[in-house]
């Protein structure tokens, strides 16, 4: 008895490799114009993280919320 292959992979994704094999097609183009907006977020990653509150930080504002919502 075959074994069944554990993670069965999309109709689609097969069929797209496939035309890709056929027409050699391997490499899809990009819009550089879409490049160009998608790396505008890039250089501000690792300022942001360091910006962000420490584990601390979260659960003194978590306490202060919690006494601001359920009182005394």
């Amino acid at each position: 008895m075959q074994k069944r292959p554990s993670k069965r992979q999309d109709t689609n994704i097969i069929s797209s490799s496939i035309v890709n094999q056929a027409t050699d097609e391997a490499h899809i183009f990009k819009n550089p114009a879409t490049v160009a907006i998608g790396r505008l977020g890039d250089p501000k990653g690792g300022r942001v993280r360091s910006e962000k509150p420490t584990s601390v930080r979260r659960v003194e504002i978590a306490k202060k919320a919690a006494l601001a919502r359920w009182g005394k």
